[in-house]
């Protein structure tokens, strides 16, 4: 269900396998009540989640008070965030900005509305991997449900595997959390996971890109974007 990638008195990062849900799902356990019981610690507290789909990098706090600063900090957009997704469409610009208020539509899918009240935000860059396969870089600035899914489907460019939101059918839903940091009581955090599951996530092309120093999240440049204080 996860890797452990992180231990402190304070909090716990794992690295989710995609395919877990983060709630019980019938006679399947959710991810947190096997955190608790692998980790034989009762006391955790999600700081965000991931969708079933999704792999990748997962903050854990590891008491109330921890986690209310955390979940501060993610409110106030100061937690950095990068994901990694794969799409066999090509869009019509290398990178840009996805901003729209989400409304949940049918079948447990959501839509993106033009209109900006309480918008979810996403930054993108998109690069190609190999003959029919681009990778995007995505620098999500809220949190929204299915937010980095439905801002690849408004791009016309969903996501392999993302079946839900029109994506090519795959061996799985190519969305990972990659990169994460944060500060804590004055000391600067960074992880980072590469994928560890899924045929295209797994191949050279891949494995290649991530080797390039300048396609490393934090070496693009993003525009620099203001928000309302």
């Amino acid at each position: 269900m996860f890797d452990l990638i992180a231990t402190d008195p304070r909090f716990y990062v794992i690295a989710k396998h995609p395919g877990v849900s983060f709630h019980r799902q019938g006679d399947e356990a959710g991810l947190m009540e096997a955190l608790r019981a692998q980790l034989a610690d009762d006391a955790l507290w999600p700081v965000h989640r991931l969708d079933r789909l999704t792999s990748g990098l997962l903050l854990v706090a590891r008491s109330a008070e921890v986690a209310s600063r955390l979940a501060e900090a993610f409110a106030a957009r100061e937690i950095e965030k990068y994901y990694l997704a794969l799409s066999d469409r090509k869009p019509q610009k290398k990178q840009g900005l996805v901003r729209g208020d989400m409304v949940k539509g049918r079948g447990g899918a959501w839509r993106l509305l033009p209109s900006s009240a309480n918008p979810a935000i996403t930054q993108f860059f998109s690069f190609s991997l190999a003959p029919g396969l681009r990778l995007f870089i995505l620098r999500p600035h809220s949190g929204k449900t299915h937010q980095l899914r439905v801002a690849l489907k408004s791009l016309s460019v969903p996501i392999l595997g993302d079946e839900l939101y029109g994506g090519t059918p795959s061996d799985r839903g190519y969305l990972h959390a990659y990169s994460l940091a944060f500060r804590l009581d004055g000391e600067r955090f960074h992880f980072v996971c590469p994928p560890r599951h899924g045929a295209q996530f797994l191949s050279v092309a891949l494995l290649a890109a991530l080797q390039k120093p300048e396609w490393q999240p934090e070496a693009l440049p993003w525009p620099v974007l203001n928000f309302p204080a």
